[in-house]
C-alpha cells in the first residue's frame, strides 16, 4: 500500500545561541509554511499529512534559543510542529532537502538572535503580506424550539499539538478527557434526551475560540468543557474533581492560576494570542449579554458538585470561577470540570480506569439530567 503522507521519524537542535539549527528527519519531502510569533517566542511549522513516529520524551532539550519543540495534529489534515524560543529573533533561513543516498529529507530551520523591535518589525512584514479575510462575525446561538432536544456540546481539553498535563508515568491529558468525553457522550445518547456532539473525537488540536465558536452554531444549550490538573510534587496529594464557571475576577489564586495555563493552551499550539482589545470586548460581553447565561452556568456548576459528593471525590465542594476562555460564549451556559489531578496516583488510576469512567460518566449525566429539568420548569431551555 502506497505511503499516504510524509512520516517525521527524529528531530534534534544543532549550534548556540548564536545560531541555532533544527532539524527533522522526513521519510519524503514536503511543502512547510514557517513563520514566527511572539508573546511567547515561537516558530510554528505547519504541513500537509505529515505523521509523527518521534522517539519517546523528544522535545525537552534546550539547546541554544530553543528552550523546548513540541509535535502533533493541529487540524484535521494539518500536522504542526512548534519550536519554543527564548527572545527575540529571526528566522534565517528554512527549507526541506529531498532524500539522498543513505540519507532520509530533512527540515531545516536556522534561528539568529535580534532585538525586539527588528522582531517586530518583521512580524508586521508577515502580516502584511499574509493573505488573511476579514473574519466573519458568529451569529447568535439560536435556542430549540420546545419540541427539540435539548443540545449539548462536550469539550475535550487540548488535543494534537497540545498535549495538556503530563503524569510522571506519562498519561497525557489530552488521552484521558478524550476517553470519557466518549464516554459521557455514549451515556447522554442512552438517554435520548439530547443531541450531543464534540469539540474533538480525535487527537486533533482546536483552538479556544473555535470551541466557542462550534458550541454556538450547534445551537448548544450546555457545553462542557473537559480537564485533568495537575499540580506540583510537593503538593501531589491534592485529589479529586473540580468545577469552575466563568467571571472576571477569579474566586481564588489557584482558580486564576488555573484559568492562565487553560488560556495559554492557544499559545502552545501556535494559535496568536488575543490583543488586549479583545479582551476588553470580551469584558463587555461579560458585564452585559452574559449575565443570564452565567447564572445558569452556577445551575449547572451546583448540579454537578451535588451528583460528585454523593457519586465521586470532589477536590471541594466550592464553586470556583475565573476568566477562562473556553467558557466566554455569551449564550451557552458553561462549566470546566478538572476531573481529577494527574500529578496523583489515586487519580491518575481512576482517570484511566473503565470502572471508574462508567461511574463518574453516569453522575455527569444525571447532573445534565437535573439541570435540564429545573430549565424546563421554568422556561424554554
Amino acid at each position: 500500500m502506497a505511503e499516504r503522507g510524509a512520516v517525521a521519524q527524529d528531530a534534534r537542535l544543532a549550534g548556540d545561541r548564536e545560531r541555532t539549527r533544527f532539524i527533522a528527519d522526513l521519510s519524503k519531502k514536503v511543502d512547510v509554511s514557517v513563520f514566527a510569533l511572539g508573546n511567547p517566542y515561537r516558530v510554528i511549522v505547519d504541513a500537509a499529512d505529515v505523521s509523527f513516529q518521534m522517539p519517546d520524551g523528544i522535545g525537552n532539550e534546550q539547546r541554544g534559543l530553543v528552550t523546548a519543540f513540541r509535535y502533533g495534529l493541529f487540524a484535521p489534515g494539518k500536522s504542526r510542529i512548534v519550536l519554543d524560543i527564548s527572545g527575540p529573533f529571526l528566522i534565517d533561513r528554512s527549507f526541506v532537502l529531498g532524500a539522498r543516498d543513505d540519507q532520509p529529507a530533512r527540515l531545516v530551520i536556522d534561528l539568529v538572535p535580534t532585538d525586539e523591535k527588528t522582531f517586530l518589525a518583521k512580524q508586521q512584514e508577515q502580516r502584511s503580506k499574509a493573505a488573511e479575510s476579514d473574519p466573519t462575525p458568529v451569529p447568535l446561538a439560536i435556542a430549540p424550539s420546545g419540541d427539540e432536544k435539548p443540545v449539548v456540546v462536550l469539550d475535550p481539553g487540548h488535543g494534537g499539538v497540545d498535549p495538556g498535563a503530563k503524569s510522571a508515568n506519562g498519561v497525557q491529558e489530552k488521552d484521558v478527557v478524550l476517553e470519557f468525553a466518549k464516554r459521557l457522550r455514549k451515556k447522554l445518547e442512552a438517554t435520548d434526551r439530547y443531541h450531543v456532539f464534540m469539540t474533538r473525537d480525535d487527537d486533533t488540536f482546536l483552538p479556544l475560540k473555535e470551541r466557542v465558536k462550534y458550541a454556538r452554531e450547534k445551537g448548544a444549550g450546555l457545553f462542557i468543557s473537559l480537564h485533568a490538573d495537575y499540580f506540583p510534587t510537593e503538593i501531589d496529594d491534592v485529589r479529586g474533581a473540580t468545577v469552575f464557571t466563568l467571571s472576571e475576577e477569579a474566586s481564588d489564586e489557584e482558580a486564576r492560576a488555573l484559568a492562565a495555563k487553560e488560556n495559554f493552551s492557544d499559545a502552545i499550539a501556535g494559535v496568536e494570542l488575543p490583543k488586549d482589545s479583545d479582551e476588553v470586548a470580551t469584558n463587555i460581553l461579560i458585564d452585559l449579554a452574559q449575565r443570564e447565561t452565567n447564572n445558569r452556568s452556577v445551575v449547572m456548576a451546583r448540579s454537578i458538585v451535588g451528583e460528585l459528593a454523593a457519586k465521586g471525590r470532589l477536590h471541594t465542594k466550592q464553586l470556583r470561577s475565573a476568566g477562562f476562555r473556553v467558557l466566554k460564549a455569551p449564550d451557552v451556559p458553561s462549566v470546566l470540570l478538572e476531573l481529577g489531578f494527574l500529578s496523583n496516583e489515586e487519580d491518575e488510576k481512576q482517570l484511566t480506569s473503565e470502572v471508574w469512567r462508567e461511574r463518574m460518566a453516569g453522575a455527569i449525566s444525571a447532573a445534565v439530567d437535573n439541570y435540564f429539568k429545573k430549565r424546563l420548569a421554568r422556561a424554554p431551555f
